[in-house]
C-alpha cells in the first residue's frame, strides 16, 4: 500500500512570522547574513561560506560570468549554466576568475584610422567616454593613445577627422605596468588628479582600465566574496552524464563549487556522479546535489557526500513538472522536513550539511521564511532573472519592459540531462516554460532592498544571524481570509499616475 502523508504539502505564501522579543542590539546594520555553502565538521569552519544567503539558479536565462560577477560583488554565489558545451562553460568561469575587482578589460576601443564619427557612435553604443586607442583597434592591442570627452569638440571637427590627429598620444599619458597592485594604481590616480589609468606590459599592450569611480563603487561592496587570491568565487552547473570530462574542465578552470543540476535528486544517478568526484578529488571538489524534497531523500544524498543539499521539486515560476508528472511538495513543507533531517543528521554524525532552498519564492519576506524554517541559503531564478546582469534580451511588451525567462525543462532549453533518468539521450516532454517576467533594473539596487528587508524582519525576531533565527523565530499558519487581510483592503487605491 502507499504510503501517505498525513499533513497536506503547504507553500511560503501559507505562513507569516510571528514578531520576537527585540533589544536594543536589534538594529539592522548589526545583523549578519554569513551562512556556510557546504558540509563541516562540528567546532569547524566550513571551507566556502556565503557572505549573503543568495545564489543564483543553475539556468540558461539566469547565470552567466556576467551574472556571477555581479552576485559575487554583492557576496553571492551564481552557478553557471551546465546546458552548454564544456568549452563554453569553463570559458565563462575563466572569465570570473580572471576578472580582477578594480581592474576593467576595455570594451570602447578605437585604431588611429578611426574618425571623430566611429568615437561618437560608440560613446553612443557602450556610454563610455574614455576610449582606447590601440594599433589594431583591439582591448589588447599596442596601446597609442586614449580619446576622452576633453580631446575633442564637435563644433569644431568634422565627422571624418581621424582620431590619431585629436587623441592623448601614449608619450603623454600616465601609465601602470602591469602587476601594479591596485592599491598602488590607486594612488597613482589620486596623485595624479586622473580619471582612468591604463595598464599595460612591457611590450606597450593594453591589459585593463583602473577608474576613478571605481574606487568608491569598491568601497560601496563590503560584502564581496572572494577567494584567498582575490578573485570572485563562482559555481558551476554539472550534469550526471558527462561528468567525467566536464567536472576535470571546470576544476582547472577554476570552478569554486559545482553542483548537480537535476530536477530530482534521489537517484543512483548522483550517487554516482559523487563517487566518481570523490574517487578523484577527495574532499577538494565541493559537490552539491539534489533536488529532494523529504528527509529520506536528504539522508540518502548526504551519505553519498554531498556538501550541500538542495530542496525543491515543482515550485519553481517556470516550472511545470508536478502538472507534467504530478511529482513534487510545497515548498515550505520540503523545507522544514528537510531542515529536521540535517540537524538530526548533525547530531548523529557531527557533519553539519547546509541546504538550500531552490523555488517556491515570490515575495522577498519568502526568503526570511525559508531562512526562518532552516534553509541556509536560497537559490533564486525568476528573481534575479529580471537585472540587467541576467544573460537575456530585454524587449517592450504592450509598453512595459520585460525580460525572457524560459525553463531548462522547455522546449527552449532542452536540458534534457537535467530530466535525465537513463535511456535515450532526449527531452521526451516538456517540464518548463518560455516566458517574460517585468524588467527590474540591477541587480545591486533590488538585493540590497530584499536584504534590507530581510535584515529588518529577523531584528523583528529578535535575531541577529540565521541561526539565531532559525532558534527564535515563531511561525504561523494563516488562512486564506488573512491572506487577504495582509494587503491593502477596504480602501480604494489612488492610480499611480494620479498622484505624479
Amino acid at each position: 500500500m502507499a504510503f501517505y502523508f498525513e499533513e497536506p504539502s503547504r507553500t511560503f505564501n501559507e505562513y507569516l512570522l510571528v514578531p520576537g522579543y527585540s533589544s536594543a542590539e536589534c538594529r539592522a546594520e548589526n545583523v549578519s547574513l554569513k551562512t556556510p555553502l557546504v558540509k563541516f565538521k562540528k567546532g569547524e569552519e566550513p571551507a566556502l561560506s556565503l557572505n549573503v544567503p543568495l545564489v543564483s539558479a543553475i539556468m540558461q536565462a539566469v547565470s552567466d560570468d556576467n551574472m556571477a560577477i555581479a552576485l559575487a560583488k554583492e557576496g553571492g554565489v551564481s552557478f553557471i549554466y551546465g546546458s552548454q558545451s564544456i568549452e563554453s562553460q569553463t570559458a565563462m568561469v575563466r572569465r570570473v576568475k580572471n576578472y580582477k575587482a578594480g581592474f576593467v578589460p576595455s570594451d570602447s576601443n578605437l585604431s588611429p584610422e578611426s574618425t571623430l564619427k566611429d568615437v561618437l557612435d560608440l560613446k553612443e553604443k557602450t556610454g563610455h567616454s574614455t576610449m582606447a586607442v590601440t594599433a589594431d583597434g583591439t582591448a589588447n592591442g599596442k596601446l597609442l593613445g586614449v580619446v576622452t570627452g576633453r580631446d575633442y569638440r564637435i563644433s569644431r571637427l568634422s565627422m571624418d577627422t581621424k582620431v590619431e590627429t585629436f587623441m592623448t598620444p601614449y608619450d603623454k599619458l600616465i601609465c601602470a605596468d602591469l602587476g601594479t597592485s591596485l592599491k598602488e594604481c590607486n594612488d597613482m590616480i589620486w596623485d595624479n588628479k586622473l580619471n582612468a589609468l591604463p595598464v599595460v606590459d612591457a611590450e606597450q599592450r593594453l591589459h585593463y582600465f583602473v577608474f576613478r569611480k571605481d574606487y568608491e563603487n569598491r568601497k560601496n561592496n563590503p560584502n564581496e566574496l572572494l577567494d584567498e587570491n582575490k578573485r570572485y568565487i563562482v559555481g558551476a552547473g554539472i550534469n550526471t552524464r558527462d561528468y567525467a570530462t566536464r567536472v576535470p574542465a571546470l576544476v582547472e578552470a577554476g570552478a569554486d563549487v559545482l553542483c548537480i543540476d537535476s530536477s530530482e535528486g534521489f537517484s543512483e544517478w548522483q550517487k554516482l556522479t559523487i563517487d566518481w568526484i570523490r574517487e578523484n578529488y577527495g574532499d577538494t571538489v565541493k559537490v552539491g546535489a539534489g533536488n529532494v524534497v523529504d528527509a529520506e531523500g536528504f539522508r540518502f544524498l548526504a551519505e553519498c557526500g554531498a556538501d550541500f543539499v538542495k530542496i525543491g521539486i515543482g515550485g519553481g515560476s517556470i516550472c511545470i513538472t508536478r502538472e507534467q508528472k504530478g511529482i513534487g511538495r510545497g515548498q515550505a513543507t520540503a523545507t522544514i522536513e528537510v531542515a529536521k533531517a540535517r540537524d538530526e543528521y548533525f547530531k548523529e554524525t557531527g557533519i553539519y550539511v547546509p541546504i538550500c532552498s531552490d523555488g517556491g519564492i515570490v515575495h522577498d519576506y519568502h526568503m526570511t521564511l525559508a531562512l526562518a524554517m532552516g534553509s541556509d541559503f536560497i537559490m533564486l531564478g525568476r528573481y534575479f532573472s529580471r537585472f540587467d546582469e541576467s544573460p537575456t534580451n530585454k524587449v517592450q511588451i504592450n509598453g512595459q519592459y520585460m525580460k525572457e525567462y524560459w525553463g531548462e525543462g522547455s522546449a527552449r532549453a532542452r536540458n534534457w540531462q537535467r530530466y535525465d533518468m537513463g535511456g535515450d539521450a532526449k527531452l521526451s516532454f516538456e517540464e518548463g516554460v518560455d516566458s517574460y517576467v517585468p524588467y527590474a533594473g540591477s541587480l545591486k539596487d533590488n538585493v540590497g532592498l530584499s536584504l534590507s528587508k530581510i535584515k529588518h524582519t529577523m531584528c523583528n525576531c529578535g535575531a541577529l544571524t540565521i541561526p539565531e533565527l532559525q532558534q527564535k523565530a515563531k511561525i504561523t499558519l494563516v488562512s486564506a481570509t488573512s491572506i487577504v487581510e495582509g494587503g491593502a483592503h477596504d480602501v480604494v487605491l489612488k492610480d499611480s499616475k494620479e498622484q505624479k
